[in-house]
């Protein structure tokens, strides 16, 4: 990090900290995560919250989903945090990415911004990621042709977190009509994040297009299943860049929506 970007930042001291513990693996691995001071904490994140709820709602194991693996880096950061959490909960994780292997395919009109995306960007080396993946398992093919028959094969393990970088919008479409099937493939909350939907001066992203439309599609059609923002992050004193594409899926009508989680006592006592 130059001296001049960290100057300007607006906690620079927090910033310098949080590299350093960041860098030398200061602390344990859950107390790094809450920190942010990991590799991918937004990875991170969906993660453990989705094994926790798992956890709470009496769940033996859970699924966690990329959508959109390209090199896959993203891929071998779930396992790294998969590895550390399994440990923390005594909890299944299993991790699947999904992609076409040969990079993105055509934009179908200006929904999937062709002027951002080109055929063949993000082309994936199919066998070096094998070699390197340990647990994660990889659904090839177009997304729109594989969501429905991978739970028929897999027989996944409830469904508590996806990470979504399809960058198209047709793709992303294609992608959430997984939260359509049963319930048994998902739990009643499922931690969601949305890589394209905040951008800058050339992306432009916006509710008309990309990511932002697929989501606001679902939501318009889908009268007991929406996406929400995570409110409770973007309240925070201190926010870091990735909150803005935390979204959390509610299936209202899940048999354990309503199932109680929070803490017994709550009473306020007068002093």
């Amino acid at each position: 990090m130059s001296a001049i970007k960290l100057l300007l930042d607006p906690y620079p001291i927090r910033t310098l900290v949080r590299k350093i513990i960041r860098r030398f693996r200061f602390g344990s691995y859950y107390s790094r995560l809450r920190l942010g001071c990991v590799d991918g904490p937004h990875y991170g994140y969906c993660l453990y919250n989705g094994a926790m709820l798992a956890k709470k709602l009496g769940y033996s194991g859970i699924s966690v989903l990329e959508f959109g693996v390209a090199g896959g880096r993203g891929l071998l950061n779930l396992e790294y945090h998969a590895k550390h959490i399994r440990e923390l909960l005594s909890l299944n994780i299993d991790i699947f990415g999904f992609d076409t292997g040969e990079g993105l395919p055509e934009p179908l009109d200006y929904r999937d911004l062709p002027y951002l995306w080109k055929e063949t960007h993000y082309k994936m080396d199919v066998q070096k990621l094998r070699e390197k993946l340990t647990t994660a398992k990889l659904v090839l093919g177009d997304v729109g042709e594989t969501v429905e028959p991978f739970l028929e094969k897999f027989k996944p393990y409830p469904i508590a977190a996806i990470m979504f970088d399809l960058d198209f919008y047709s793709s992303t479409v294609d992608a959430l009509r997984i939260l359509e099937s049963d319930e048994k493939y998902f739990l009643p909350r499922v931690f969601c994040y949305f890589d394209d939907v905040t951008g800058n001066e050339i992306s432009l992203y916006n509710e008309f297009t990309g990511e932002r439309l697929a989501i606001n599609e679902f939501n318009q059609t889908h009268k007991e299943k929406k996406f929400a923002q995570a409110y409770h992050l973007l309240n925070r004193k201190v926010l870091d860049d990735w909150y803005q594409r935390i979204w959390i899926f509610h299936s209202f009508e899940h048999s354990k929506y309503n199932t109680f989680i929070s803490k017994e006592n709550q009473q306020l006592e007068l002093s």
